[in-house]
């Protein structure tokens, strides 16, 4: 057997089994240690993500950035000639010296590892540049617990792949990009602005040092960084390395280039990793508009007013050229966007209820509003409104009352127009947080009980600067051009407009010398909203129109702040730095007539006054007490009052109020003849439902009203 078996093992058998075997060998160790397929240049630069999305201005100006993702924190791709020489040839240093002359394994640093390890000394890593840059590219070639032969040439083969495909400048690159430095910075860029507050091409050679000392161990402590750093530069000199390691690992800077103008923008916007938005912003104006609501916040104080929002918008395109959501500051919710966060809109609203009141030929500018007290009854109770500082002015003209912001010739203008028709008029006008029908809103709505945002009380008002044609805002030029929307004629626009210019009407409650006052052509209106919450100015000139908010975006009254001294000066001063270009008053269009007009009594001076075609007038007055139907004034009907124990009954009694020529009618209260009614009796009324009647000489009931007393 022993002799078949030595007849059969020839020396040619042998060897053709021994390069079976090796070529076995071979296909298992080329399997064991084959490396997964490597992207190139092309394909790593395609796939990159940045964490980060940047927002420009109209004129390709960075004007803010928004972090979108979380995982990690990079910034755009930063190209081989955006980095610093000395940062290049300093990490090379650090990390492979041989690198432009090695093929993607440096033979020689794996000898002198593998000397280092026999003689069992402290060693350095053998890893090339390239083998890291394809472990970045392929994390599991250094997954943890991978360090065995066979991981390291798997190591070894993606990076001879590399280098046969890539150039030297784009493994550098490519590398300066994926390398972690410290936290959850990748690549320099944000290594450089991060730590250093720097861009890349501005590191000076500690930075670089300071840098490449992070590579090996980016969580190191400062001390052994500063080490490190000794050990790189060669140095006998490293004081200043440790205090330079703490000052980089000090608190992070902000990972921006840009100035941080527009956060509340930018957060709207800036929805996917790597965007690049160009906005409709102007950086000036942005910025001059920042400056101007900073420096009147803090001139108010946190105590009184925290929180501010300012927009500007071009008049003809409807572009968007300053965004202010808020400035920070005092702000006890800095993150909250004031710009687009519904407030109560307070006075603001009562330019659109006097144009719809022109507009149907109920008013004049001219017409006479009673400004005297009134309740009116609603399903909720009695409605009390009063004046902004809790004076009446008796009969006014609906000029004096819509730029001067009386209240109760507002509510009576309401009640001509009727509360649904301006609700559906205001929703019309882009007043879209109006969701309720009038009912709900009652005559409140009136005086702006309503919630809006100041985006689209700026659209509102621009809409009257031009003629009474709304469209939406845009914030970006590529934004759809939506076509014009008739809310009100051109007429009715431009008399509304010159009420709202006019400083002598508005001088009744705000004075001359106010600020809104300008040098030039401008039309303004102010609002504050319920126990001093909101404090509105939105007003326009030919070319822009101005939104300013102040308030406390968590819904606490402000202090001390009056309608001209919370948003107004903000607005003045926006105004007056914008270029008005044509800063003249916008010439009346055809269709109104002027006409010199008259008060009786002297109510108003006599003055040139405009109107619609058709409804001019020389002379104005109050309508005497003849022409007004009588009618109960006092106690309004389904009012209910409480007698109070502690009050002597008979100081508890009811004054009966009458308006109107009344001389010859009598009050009954239920069945009890009170005498005539111009005698203003006071009753005393038991508990119970009761019926007051007015009736006139025929025995005819003209007004009754119905009270309970408990």
């Amino acid at each position: 057997m022993g002799g078949v078996v030595g007849r059969w093992l020839t020396p040619a058998r042998l060897a053709i089994a021994a390069l079976v075997l090796a070529v076995i060998s071979l296909a298992g160790l080329d399997l064991a240690t084959r490396p997964p397929p490597m992207p190139d240049y092309a394909q790593v630069r395609r796939a990159w993500q940045p964490s980060e999305a940047w927002l420009y201005d109209r004129n390709g100006v960075l004007i803010d950035s928004a972090r979108v993702n979380f995982a990690t924190r990079r910034l755009a791709w930063t190209p081989i000639d955006k980095v610093a020489p000395v940062t290049r040839d300093t990490i090379l240093g650090a990390e492979d010296k041989r690198f432009y002359s090695h093929g993607g394994v440096d033979w020689l640093a794996i000898a002198s590892a593998a000397r280092d390890r026999i003689a069992q000394r402290p060693r350095g890593g053998a890893s090339t540049l390239t083998m890291q840059l394809a472990a970045y590219l392929a994390p599991d070639l250094d997954a943890p617990g991978s360090r065995g032969w066979r991981d390291k040439l798997r190591q070894m083969r993606a990076a001879w792949a590399i280098e046969a495909r890539w150039s030297k400048a784009q493994i550098l690159e490519a590398y300066l990009n994926l390398a972690g430095f410290r936290g959850e910075a990748q690549g320099v860029g944000a290594a450089a602005l991060g730590l250093f507050g720097k861009t890349p091409d501005a590191l000076s050679r500690d930075d670089s040092l300071l840098l490449a000392a992070l590579l090996p161990d980016p969580q190191a402590p400062a001390p052994a960084i500063a080490r490190r750093v000794c050990r790189y530069a060669r140095t006998s000199d490293c004081a200043r390395f440790e205090s330079g390691a703490w000052a980089m690992l000090g608190p992070q800077r902000r990972l921006a280039l840009d100035p941080g103008l527009a956060p509340h923008l930018a957060s709207r916007l800036l929805t996917k990793p790597g965007l690049r938005i160009t906005s409709t912003l102007d950086a000036r104006i942005q910025r001059l508009a920042t400056v101007a609501l900073t420096r009147q916040l803090k001139g108010l104080g946190g105590s009184r007013a925290r929180d501010g929002a300012v927009v500007v918008v071009d008049n003809e395109s409807g572009e968007v050229r300053a965004y202010v959501g808020g400035v920070g500051g005092a702000s006890t919710a800095a993150q909250v966007d004031g710009a687009n966060s519904y407030r109560q809109a307070g006075s603001t609203l009562k330019p659109f209820l006097y144009a719809q009141a022109i507009e149907h030929g109920y008013l004049t500018p001219a017409s006479i509003l009673d400004d005297s007290p009134v309740q009116l009854d609603t399903a909720s109770g009695l409605y009390v409104p009063q004046n902004y500082d809790r004076d009446f002015k008796g009969p006014v003209s609906a000029r004096t009352a819509l730029a001067g912001s009386l209240n109760v010739p507002a509510v009576r203008t309401l009640l001509l127009v009727g509360v649904e028709p301006f609700r559906d008029r205001l929703w019309d006008t882009g007043y879209h947080g109006l969701v309720e029908d009038g009912q709900y809103y009652g005559f409140s709505l009136a005086l702006g009980s309503a919630e809006v945002t100041l985006l689209e009380q700026v659209a509102a008002y621009r809409s009257l600067a031009r003629g009474g044609r709304w469209s939406p805002l845009r914030l970006t030029p590529d934004a759809p051009l939506v076509p014009d929307k008739a809310i009100t004629t051109p007429q009715t626009a431009w008399l509304v407009s010159n009420m709202l210019s006019d400083s002598n009407a508005r001088a009744v409650t705000f004075g001359l010398d106010s600020a809104l006052s300008l040098p030039f052509w401008s039309a303004v209106k102010t609002g504050t909203s319920k126990a001093l919450r909101d404090n509105w100015c939105i007003g326009f000139t030919r070319r822009y129109t101005v939104g300013v908010w102040v308030g406390n975006l968590e819904g606490d009254p402000m202090r001390a702040v009056s309608g001209t001294s919370g948003a107004a000066p903000v607005w003045r001063d926006v105004m007056r730095a914008l270029d008005q270009g044509d800063a003249s008053a916008p010439p009346p269009p055809r269709g109104i007539d002027t006409r010199r007009i008259a008060f009786v009594d002297k109510i108003e001076q006599p003055r040139l006054e405009y109107f619609l075609t058709g409804t001019a007038q020389a002379q104005f007055g109050a309508a005497p007490e003849t022409a007004r139907r009588p009618r109960i004034t006092n106690p309004v009907s389904g009012s209910v009052y409480a007698l109070d124990p502690d009050i002597p009954i008979d100081r508890q009694r009811l004054a009966i109020g009458v308006s109107g020529q009344a001389s010859t009618h009598r009050l009954w209260l239920d069945k009890r003849d009170l005498g005539a009614a111009d005698a203003q009796p006071l009753v005393l009324a038991g508990p119970g439902r009761h019926l007051i009647r007015l009736v006139d000489l025929a025995g005819h009931v003209v007004d009754q009203v119905a009270f309970t007393v408990r």
